[in-house]
């Protein structure tokens, strides 16, 4: 079986994770790295312990890779100064569902019941707003994006920075989820979604520099 140049101590690591929902658990024991740069390949996260949801993903198409399934992400998108999201894609029977690694109580584990994956984005859409106001940003999605085109790079062993991977989501094709007369009759979240959307797993480092995203 391909190792893939992960290490014996890598393997046996990763060959425990033999679920999404074990990978899953294991993401969310991993604290948020809130650094902006590098971004850890999946060696990086296992060897510093921490990672956002970019590496989240990361980490976790490479462990579903070693269970025989494609290493495969999705990038949503959003506007008006929020974050982008990036998640693991699970398919079970023909339905999809997601891994993901974030700081909020929102935006996390999918499990795989939707049909489509617009049906994926979507659940995550109500989830997806700024605290400061309620604006509900989720705008668009890719379509699945297979990280075995960048195995001639070691994406998954690189002990450098990996910001090839996320420069390339920037660059591919992205499906809208609403037209523009639903943006503009949008509600914002209510007030007590807004409070529980403050409430994070991981706490910044105070002099790191607070953003409002995902």
């Amino acid at each position: 079986m391909d190792s893939f140049g992960f290490s014996t101590a890598e393997l046996r690591l990763l060959r425990r994770l033999d679920s999404p929902a074990k990978i899953q658990d294991f993401l969310n024991r991993l604290p948020m790295n809130f650094a902006d740069s590098p971004v850890l390949s999946p060696r990086m996260v296992l060897r510093e312990r921490r990672c956002q949801c970019m590496e989240g993903a990361m980490l976790a198409a490479a462990a579903l890779r070693l269970q025989g399934r494609p290493p495969l992400v999705l990038d949503l998108t959003s506007e008006d100064g929020d974050d982008d999201h990036v998640l693991a894609l699970v398919r079970e029977r023909g339905c999809w569902g997601a891994i993901s690694k974030t700081n909020h109580a929102v935006l996390r584990y999918r499990e795989p019941i939707y049909r489509t994956i617009r049906e994926l984005a979507l659940s995550c859409f109500h989830e997806y707003f700024l605290n400061r106001n309620g604006r509900k940003t989720l705008r668009s999605y890719s379509r699945p994006i297979n990280l075995a085109r960048f195995d001639s790079r070691g994406w998954m062993t690189d002990e450098e920075d990996v910001s090839y991977i996320p420069d390339y989501l920037y660059t591919v094709p992205h499906t809208p989820l609403l037209r523009p007369w639903q943006i503009n009759r949008l509600r914002p979240a209510d007030p007590i979604e807004r409070q529980a959307g403050r409430m994070v797993e991981w706490q910044r480092d105070a002099r790191k520099n607070r953003r409002d995203g995902q």
